[in-house]
């Protein structure tokens, strides 16, 4: 039997794209080995987001080909659609694709096989006008299925290269998401979170079926206990999509909405596409339809021409709007975008000290938010055992609002719905202890 190895860079949308293409190697008899293994094919899913991901991607390559020689060397993803001919160019790479057209991946790999010429299949991405289909009726290690439902970006924010990499936005029929949706639940997985390049922009190429009439088809899903949004741009949150996440039992109560930068003059030379004003705003309005909703979020520090004065008003914007959680990134200069080429670039040493300034008001937001419901019952659903002490006997899970709870569990438990007392608040974990189980429907199988 052929042999297959994975490794995926980047964010979430890779993640998906990776189990979407280990489920055509499956379908052709391959079996999966890890990627320290020898394979005969080894796909490296590759990121572009950074300079780093670019170099880790390169790194990841070469560890592929020292590997096996023999191996046919497969890379995809960003790195590959931006620099095809820099990928092509490392000794051993034998197909390169980008983030278009991986549905022909398998038959690359036989034409190599049979003809041993170098293939370059990388496409420009700017004409894709048609959202890949790529589907995953299961996963192999989550208890939360992702549904990759939109693909691609038209915002063009200075520091960011993925429209390059990803091409213009485009959505998936909804009759596609209905269907993996179900094919998910048949699965066993109780919680669908869906995914995107920029999710909330689901339906734009649409005539008249946009992203809160996803959500309500979404909402009749029968046996579906949880629906979330990865992501989600505060000017896309319009009042149909604030009804459904009132109305709706299934949507999640967590939201995570990008911010990047919480001043006006930071934001435009971001060219993001909303003011502080506007944002403020939307998330009260939030707090007002979904009371105790949870809120992450990402933060730039650090981003050129970024002052003490604008850096302050970030942190206190983010202090007042109760935020549940921060990503926080210190700006990393991406080659080939406006930003990069911006000439009051800040030192490192500002921005490291603005990252951990970042971070502890993070810690400090996620415990405040945590301690409100200590004493509540929540409904968690168990994905491992806790990671820090295995031999606790506790298990990890995420309750709807996004708490990370530890609790007494056992591996019968993990998928399941289980109704949680919060005992003890926490930056990182909430500590719990078992009431019961809601439902008993088998787990999703193991792939």
């Amino acid at each position: 039997m052929r042999t297959v190895s994975f490794h995926t860079l980047g964010c979430k949308v890779n993640a998906y794209e990776t189990e979407a293409m280990w489920q055509m190697f499956k379908k052709a008899g391959y079996q999966r080995v890890d990627f320290e293994e020898k394979a005969d094919v080894y796909l490296i899913n590759t990121c572009t987001v950074t300079n780093t991901g670019d170099k880790k991607s390169r790194q990841v390559i070469r560890r592929a080909i020292r590997k096996n020689p023999d191996a046919v060397i497969a890379v995809t993803g960003c790195y590959a659609q931006t620099s095809p001919g820099e990928v092509a160019a490392i000794p051993g790479v034998d197909i390169v694709i980008g983030t278009q057209g991986r549905d022909k991946l398998l038959d690359y790999v036989e034409q190599f096989r049979r003809e041993r010429q170098p293939i370059n299949a990388v496409g420009n991405i700017m004409k894709q006008r048609e959202f890949e289909e790529l589907d995953v009726p299961a996963f192999s290690e989550r208890t939360r299925a992702s549904l990759k439902i939109q693909e691609g970006c038209n915002n063009f924010c200075t520091f960011c290269i993925i429209p390059w990499a990803k091409g213009l936005s485009r959505s998936r029929k909804p009759e596609s998401v209905l269907n993996q949706a179900r094919q998910l639940v048949e699965a066993g997985y109780k919680e669908i979170v869906l995914t995107g390049i920029h999710t909330g922009g689901y339906g734009e190429d649409f005539e008249n079926y946009k992203l809160a009439d996803l959500l309500w088809d979404l909402d009749k899903v029968e046996g579906l206990k949880r629906i979330r949004i990865s992501s989600i741009e505060a000017s896309q949150i319009d009042e149909r999509v604030i009804e459904v996440l009132n109305a709706s039992k299934k949507m999640c109560r967590h939201l995570h909405i990008p911010l990047q930068a919480g001043d006006d003059t930071v934001l435009k030379r971001m060219r993001r596409k909303y003011t502080v004003a506007e944002y403020k705003e939307k998330i009260m309005r939030l707090h007002e339809a979904m009371p105790n909703v949870a809120i992450t979020t990402d933060v730039i520090v650090g981003f050129p021409g970024e002052t003490d004065e604008q850096f302050e008003n970030g942190y206190r914007l983010i202090e007042g709007l109760k935020m549940y959680q921060l990503h926080v990134f210190p700006y990393s200069k991406r080659t080939g975008t406006p930003a990069a080429r911006m000439t009051d670039q800040v030192p490192e040493e500002v921005k490291h000290e603005r990252v951990k300034r970042m971070i502890e008001l993070s810690n400090h937001l996620s415990y405040q938010y945590a301690e409100k419901f200590v004493g509540d019952v929540l409904e968690v659903i168990p994905e491992r055992p806790y990671k820090e002490d295995p031999q606790s006997g506790l298990y990890m899970g995420y309750s709807d609002n996004y708490l990370q709870v530890i609790f007494p569990a056992n591996e019968e438990l993990v998928g399941k719905v289980c109704r949680v007392r919060i005992d003890k608040a926490g930056s990182e974990y909430c500590r719990g202890t078992f009431v019961r189980v809601i439902d008993d429907v088998p787990s999703p199988a193991a792939v």
